[in-house]
């Protein structure tokens, strides 16, 4: 990474802690951004979702265009379990919406 390039993501990662926004170094990988979405959804909702729960769910909230996700993300509330039986999530704007940004960038790659 250049300088140059180096003080740009600085400056960034600077502007986004102003917003409230919360750098998590233990984030390096779609695995450990999947993990931290999991488990703060989890927690949120009272609720342990099976793995395909998981991955369906991952795949619904997921989409190429991140104010999109976001969207979703937000206004999101309802989900059907595996078994069929619903599940009214709360809000999930108190997630961060940058899991959102953040995600989609590792499931482009």
């Amino acid at each position: 990474m250049t300088s140059s390039e180096s003080q740009l993501e600085e400056e960034l990662l600077q502007k986004l802690a102003a917003l409230k926004y919360e750098y998590r170094k233990d984030i390096r990988d779609r695995a450990a951004l999947e993990k931290n979405f999991r488990e703060r959804f989890e927690a949120l909702n009272h609720v342990r979702l099976i793995e395909a729960e998981m991955g369906r769910l991952l795949d619904e909230i997921t989409t190429p265009d991140v104010f999109n996700a976001a969207h979703t993300l937000r206004n999101r509330n309802s989900f059907t379990r595996d078994d069929g039986t619903p599940l009214t999530t709360a809000t999930t704007a108190t997630m961060s919406c940058s899991s959102s940004t953040a995600y989609r960038a590792l499931r482009s790659n």
